[in-house]
């Protein structure tokens, strides 16, 4: 570091506690950042520095795997820093003003493989309350609904004949969605032993109380049989949801017939947007999914 980069490394110090009043640790931060930066690179001077220079030294902290948390704070102190020294007239022009940090890959959410469904899904045993998570993970996974859709669902939405669901989803919007063979049959079992609960009202799924499921237990329960079923993974609905479409599109390769499914928003604001009709649905439906081929009836 060059004698000109200490002096005015030191005067930011003293502007950030005296007339800022920064805290001690803010301002030691500041200075560690500044610090880092200059070690990083490659025979600069924060004073002379380009924006090359200062955007190629944040991508090596990118690379050595700072948190974007870290990379925010050394681009902080880096715009302050620069803002003093036009401030003191050092300089005329911030090199740091149009820096970005460097783009953060998004990590997708982990499903589960469709053996991993298989084992947590394969329960034994008479219980109602088995009976009803039963039927409630495989309706999850077999019909790829939102906690707040599968929570929502009264008998009336339920038509085990044409093995279908009547799901109210976001922004009021309604649509039909398939139901498996293996989640008809759960179903079929939990709806003869549903009125041995005391049911208070027309829900689908009820607590032992008679009343409908809430939120909060259904993310329990699936946790308690992820965890019993051995499966190695925090199951809850959304990677339940995350699996069946991620299973499905790796099947039938139909990705705007995996969209209608789950109820999202359009794949593109600008394209003409049509409904499919149910038909194709279900027949991208009966290819694709693993728990509603041929062979698993």
């Amino acid at each position: 570091m060059t004698d000109k980069d200490s002096h005015w490394l030191e005067q930011f110090h003293s502007y950030l506690s005296a007339e800022r009043q920064l805290s001690p640790l803010t301002c030691r931060n500041y200075l560690f950042e500044l610090q880092r930066i200059k070690s990083l690179g490659v025979e600069f001077s924060l004073l002379t520095a380009s924006r090359d220079d200062l955007q190629q030294t944040l991508a090596r902290l990118h690379r050595k795997g700072l948190s974007p948390r870290s990379i925010a704070l050394s681009l902080s102190a880096l715009r302050q820093f620069y803002d003093f020294l036009l401030r003191e007239k050092v300089l005329e022009a911030s090199p740091a003003r149009s820096l970005k940090t460097p783009r953060q890959h998004k990590t997708l959410p982990k499903n589960m493989d469709a053996d991993g469904v298989s084992a947590l899904l394969d329960m034994q045993g008479d219980d109602p309350l088995l009976l009803r998570d039963h039927a409630i993970m495989e309706l999850f996974y077999s019909s790829g609904l939102r906690l707040a859709e599968l929570a929502a669902l009264d008998l009336a939405n339920l038509s085990l004949a044409n093995r279908e669901v009547r799901v109210m989803g976001k922004g009021g919007k309604e649509r039909i969605v398939p139901v498996g063979s293996k989640a008809a049959l759960a179903l079929q079992d939990w709806l003869k032993v549903r009125g041995t609960f005391a049911c208070q009202d027309e829900a689908l799924f009820v607590a032992k109380s008679g009343a409908r499921l809430s939120h909060r237990s259904i993310q329990a329960r699936l946790a308690k049989w992820g965890a019993e079923q051995g499966t190695g993974v925090r199951v809850h609905p959304h990677k339940l949801r995350h699996s069946f479409a991620t299973h499905m599109l790796e099947s039938s390769g139909d990705l705007r017939a995996v969209q209608e499914l789950l109820g999202h928003a359009n794949l593109s604001t600008t394209q003409i947007c049509t409904n499919l009709d149910f038909q194709h649905l279900a027949w991208v439906y009966d290819g694709a999914h693993p728990r509603a081929k041929k062979g698993n009836k």
